[in-house]
C-alpha cells in the first residue's frame, strides 16, 4: 500500500468515525526538513563545533572571496 491509498483509507475511516482528515502525503515535509537542519545546527553549536557545515563554510568563503553579500531578509532603512 502506497502513500496515497494509505491517505484515502485513513481519510475514509476519519469521516466514519466523524473526525478531522489526516493532512495529505507530503505536506509538512518541508517544515521537517528545516526542523532537522535547525536541529542538526544546535547539536554542531553545542558540540563546540561551527554551526555550518563544509558546503556552508565554502559558499561563505566564495562569497567574501568575491565580494559578494548575501541578501537580507528583512525589512531595509532605504526608501
Amino acid at each position: 500500500m502506497d502513500a496515497l491509498q494509505q491517505h484515502l483509507f485513513d481519510s475514509y475511516r476519519a469521516a466514519r468515525r466523524g473526525e478531522p482528515a489526516p493532512p495529505a502525503p507530503g505536506t509538512h515535509d518541508l517544515a521537517v526538513l528545516r526542523e532537522l537542519r535547525d536541529h542538526r545546527r544546535f547539536a554542531r553549536v553545542l558540540a563546540g563545533r561551527p554551526a555550518t557545515g563544509p558546503l556552508g563554510r565554502t559558499l561563505a568563503a566564495l562569497r567574501s572571496r568575491l565580494g559578494l553579500r548575501r541578501p537580507q531578509t528583512g525589512p531595509t532603512d532605504r526608501p
